[in-house]
């Protein structure tokens, strides 16, 4: 059985959308093992408790939140960690023990829009204020580079005219369950190579 642990901090809609998938045999013989977040009044605990799975509350504001984080992950040697709308940013070591076994799931068309200092609607609000005509979604593997390791999977959404980074947000995200399954069902079947930044299907 394919183990995958989440960490989030929001609403938990992909969450959602990966427990759906497994409940629905579009991903196959896999299971959500852990969710960790960081924000105790994030909905996604509660989708967690709805789906029986155990859900682990990290307080940001206790120093030792990243090791406490590494001893969760440690205790389950998940096959794949997911970062899905997480919003912190793991440490070096953390990343060191896990080489491409972690993957992030990005609200914008990744190298562009990406880095520290672009999540959630801050992302949206920049692409609007740079004219770009396009943006979409991202699913890479997590690297010390923040925002810049393999990319798995894009779609892309048109940016209109009269589009709110509320309203591209929207946009975005109906097409994030799509990448993000795809994404966890190539990671399964392992039918791929990396060369250089660019993950190949086999």
């Amino acid at each position: 059985m394919f183990s995958i642990v989440i960490l989030a901090s929001g609403n938990g809609s992909n969450f959602q959308a990966v427990v759906d998938a497994i409940d629905n045999g579009v991903i196959d013989n896999a299971k959500i093992s852990k969710l960790i977040s960081n924000n105790k009044r994030a909905y996604v605990l509660e989708r967690a408790g709805e789906n029986g799975i155990e859900a682990i509350i990290v307080d940001t504001k206790n120093s030792d939140y990243n090791k406490i984080i590494s001893t969760v992950l440690e205790a389950e040697e998940p096959d794949l960690i997911l970062l899905d709308g997480y919003m912190r940013i793991l440490p070096d070591y953390i990343i060191d023990r896990y080489p491409l076994k972690i993957i992030n799931l990005h609200p914008s068309l990744l190298p562009a829009f990406g880095g520290r200092g672009y999540y959630g609607s801050k992302v949206h609000e920049a692409v609007i204020k740079s004219g770009a005509r396009y943006s979409g979604c991202t699913v890479h593997f997590a690297t010390k580079d923040v925002d810049n390791g393999p990319i798995i999977d894009q779609r892309i959404v048109e940016v209109s005219d009269n589009d709110t980074p509320e309203s591209l947000e929207e946009k975005v995200h109906a097409e994030e369950h799509k990448s993000l399954i795809n994404s966890i069902n190539l990671i399964i079947t392992g039918k791929y190579s990396i060369k250089g930044k660019r993950v190949i299907r086999e």
